[in-house]
């Protein structure tokens, strides 16, 4: 599947590897001879721009820095080049023309998807939720929701519907009035000197310039790397704000030296990391909605224009393996293996490859016989689900092509639709620090199917570079040779000169070279979000004074013929410092702990487990957790470095239960 650009607006090709026709929608209303012609013209459009990247243009570069000429992006070229000849036996592609959303409608949708739709319309003003929701943001967010807000109320007069626009700047009059203080209470100047520390020289990229514009270039494999802690304790937006103000005068000798990739790394909290998966989904639901609206704060404060593409609904294949919408397959494969989050052939691919040994040379960068890989997808469409496919006929190069070949033409990208124009314009940004914020963030914002394909595509990868000193794949090599694969509708979609060609290519190869070198902190959900959920949860409560008064009666109630019947016994009551851990599919379904200083949730698991016998003693480290349940969170899986005091001193209210993860 590419994107192309046309003066209608987006033009999206996508074609069944059978070499078949695939049908995937479009304007139904047009004639056969449109039809033909709209597809004579997406594929002459294709090979226009596919001749022009293979031309490998050329670039300026700064005088005072080294840039992507030292750097050969020819494993890029060549991945192109591939590309472009294993598409030669497709037969017609169908073309879509996406048009251009009016004046307006990418707000309305944004504000839709922040969960703020109530902000305009007959609605508006209706919802309490999302007065407390909006209480609990930065400055920096505020200003996004206020900016997109303010634009949808002109559309809507200019279109003369007589909604009545909230102004939000009346939501926001308490938070400036509060001696300019971060959410969480820490002062604003507070907020910056702790920032200060985590800013070094590696923070500041060196750039090359492209014409008139700045890129971050990839840096050498064996340059020599740092350690620098990301702060996942304050705004994203509010660092860059920080940051803008405190370090003008040093922006100029920063840009004069060539700092190396640093080792980003997530920095010990005593509370404990939050990682994708650990939250209940109603506070996921909550989590997402927050990353938007961080993400399109950070983009408005470094002025990068931040714009959706809207979802494109298109006819695809209800079955089978290529060109099948990723919750289709999973659906489909779920039959078979229930609890499937990665489609089975995706890693059963992955697994075929691994099995020929990741030692070998050029693995990923070397392709299989175009006409081979054909016949293999004919056949696998055919046999795959019988289980009667001969895999020993697959060859791992074929393997390696095939899995390239199913992320690049899923129907929908795998960094998806909405969000794949904001991964692009993360090369835009100033520092590498901020990309890989950014990039956090439209992790988080990613749909369940293609998050846990794409963490399962780049551990592979991380893999495959592990073996760099026999398969001489680095890297960077890995990264020029993937980024087509999954940036190629904006390598080949935009009819533009040279430099901005090179620019795109380099740019998307940084992106997956930072998607695949830093991956363990993209999966991380920052604390200053989680603390936000945390605010709202407990808002929410404080708001529904009523009801929470009828329920804490009935638990007084509850409670205390609880006590009258169980007054003998030693579970009665928990002393001051000691909580009450459940563990009801263990042995031991309860324990009371004496919190301590250094007491972390490892101990309290270790104690538990130390106590089981006959089936339950072959549980092991990894496959039970312990829960921070309710107070001012839904549910949350402690990692296991937290610190029980302190998380117990940031929710008092909170159960803790053991149990497993669910699947």
């Amino acid at each position: 599947m590419n994107w192309l650009s046309s003066s209608q607006g987006v033009v999206l090709t996508a074609y069944h590897p059978s070499g078949k026709d695939q049908a995937v929608g479009g304007d139904h209303g047009k004639g056969g001879e449109e039809a033909t012609a709209s597809r004579k013209y997406g594929q002459y459009t294709m090979n226009q721009e596919i001749s022009k990247v293979r031309e490998k243009p050329p670039f300026d570069r700064s005088s005072s820095q080294d840039s992507l000429d030292e750097l050969s992006m020819e494993p890029y070229w060549t991945e192109i080049e591939n590309i472009e000849q294993s598409s030669e036996n497709r037969q017609d592609q169908e073309v879509v023309i996406v048009k251009e959303p009016d004046e307006g409608e990418l707000e309305e949708e944004w504000l839709k998807e922040a969960g703020l739709s109530n902000l305009f319309g007959e609605s508006a003003g209706d919802s309490q939720e999302s007065m407390v929701f909006l209480s609990t943001l930065t400055r920096t967010q505020a200003a996004a929701v206020q900016k997109r807000v303010e634009t949808v109320s002109q559309t809507l007069r200019k279109k003369n519907k007589q909604y009545q626009i909230p102004d939000v700047r009346d939501i926001f009059a308490q938070q400036r009035e509060s001696k300019e203080k971060a959410p969480d209470g820490i002062d604003t100047q507070s907020v910056r000197t702790n920032e200060d520390k985590y800013q070094g020289k590696d923070d500041q990229a060196s750039s090359l310039v492209v014409g008139k514009k700045e890129l971050i270039p990839l840096v050498p494999e064996e340059a020599p790397a740092s350690e620098t802690d990301i702060n996942l304790d304050i705004s994203f937006a509010e660092q860059a704000v920080n940051q803008k103000e405190s370090s003008k005068e040093k922006a100029q000798k920063s840009k004069d030296c060539d700092a190396p990739l640093s080792n980003f790394r997530c920095p010990k909290d005593k509370t404990g990391i939050t990682r994708i998966g650990d939250l209940a989904p109603q506070d996921m639901k909550k989590v997402c909605r927050l990353a938007l609206i961080e993400l399109t704060a950070l983009y408005d404060v470094l002025g990068i224009e931040l714009k959706q593409q809207k979802a494109v609904k298109i006819k695809t294949k209800d079955s089978g393996l290529f060109c099948i919408p990723l919750t289709v397959l999973l659906e489909q494969d779920q039959r078979k293996v229930p609890g499937t989050r990665i489609p089975l052939i995706f890693q059963k691919l992955i697994s075929r490859i691994e099995e020929g040994g990741l030692e070998t040379e050029g693995l990923l960068r070397i392709p299989g016989a175009a006409g081979r890989i054909k016949n293999l997808c004919q056949e696998l469409e055919a046999k795959f689900y019988e289980g009667t496919f001969n895999w020993e006929s697959v060859k791992q190069h074929d393997a390696a092509s095939l899995l390239k070949l199913f992320i690049r033409e899923l129907p929908q990208p795998l960094l998806s639709v909405e969000y794949l124009k904001a991964f692009q314009a993360v090369q835009n940004l100033p520092t590498r620090k901020q990309q890989l914020q950014a990039l956090n963030l439209l992790v988080i914002l990613l749909p369940d199917a293609n998050r846990d394909t794409l963490k399962a595509l780049l551990e592979f990868l991380q893999r495959v570079i592990d073996n760099r000193e026999k398969n001489k794949m680095t890297t960077m090599n890995v990264a020029m040779v993937m980024a087509p694969n999954l940036f190629m509708c904006h390598t080949l979609g935009l009819k533009s000169n040279e430099q901005r060609e090179f620019v795109m290519a380099a740019g998307t190869a940084n992106i997956m070279h930072l998607l695949i070198k830093c991956q363990q902190v993209l999966w991380t959900i920052p604390k200053f979000i989680v603390n936000q959920v945390r605010k709202q949860n407990s808002e929410n409560h404080r708001k529904d004074k009523k009801a929470m008064k009828k329920l804490l009666k009935k638990m007084a109630y509850d409670r205390e013929k609880y006590e009258k019947q169980d007054k003998n016994t030693s579970d009665a009551d928990v002393p001051e410092g000691v909580i009450r851990v459940q563990a009801p599919h263990l042995s031991k379904v309860s324990m009371a702990i004496q919190l301590t200083e250094e007491l972390k949730a490892s101990d309290v698991l270790a104690r538990f487990l130390s106590q089981e016998s006959g089936i339950a003693q072959t549980l092991k480290k990894g496959e039970v957790f312990l829960y921070e349940i309710g107070g001012n969170i839904g549910e949350r899986c402690l990692d296991d470095d937290t610190y029980m005091k302190d998380l117990y001193q940031l929710n008092p209210n909170a159960e803790w239960v053991i149990k497993s993860k669910p699947s």
